[in-house]
């Protein structure tokens, strides 16, 4: 039962901290325009990956061992789907990410606004991945209670 705890903690914590930024930090930043949002976004970016990324690792470690030991599918499901997570965010939304940290962007143009609201939605497919392996980890977990 420890390891279904840790990973239902991990996913909880990790997907509460994505919907966060999706429903509100995200659209606060965006309502203050997008010179002052890309120059939040930066830091908040940085500190968000050593928050979510150890998260998404341990949760879904701690699922799939937890599958490997008691071959319950939902185990497996929903530690792939939140260890997908990782592989997403390194090939879709790191591009996008390394262009908003580009010192040289023009914080003013048309560019800085379509990439910081496409790393939005890029961000809302973490969140929706993190939201599906909790509520995948909360069911299995009622289930065996």
């Amino acid at each position: 039962m420890v390891l279904e705890t840790i990973a239902t903690t991990a996913a909880g914590i990790f997907a509460g901290a994505a919907l966060y930024i999706n429903v509100v930090e995200q659209p606060a930043r965006l309502s203050c325009g997008i010179q002052p949002a890309i120059t939040e976004w930066r830091p908040s970016y940085k500190r968000g990956t050593w928050m979510q990324a150890p998260l998404a690792l341990l949760g879904s470690l701690a699922a799939l061992l937890s599958w490997w030991r008691n071959r319950e599918p939902a185990w497996l499901a929903g530690g792939l789907l939140l260890l997908s997570v990782i592989p997403f965010t390194l090939i879709v939304i790191f591009p996008t990410n390394k262009r908003l940290e580009n010192q040289g962007l023009d914080l003013h143009s048309e560019e800085a606004g379509r990439l910081l609201r496409r790393w939005g939605r890029l961000h809302a497919v973490r969140s929706i991945l993190g939201t599906a392996a909790f509520m995948i980890f909360l069911l299995s977990n009622a289930v065996t209670s």
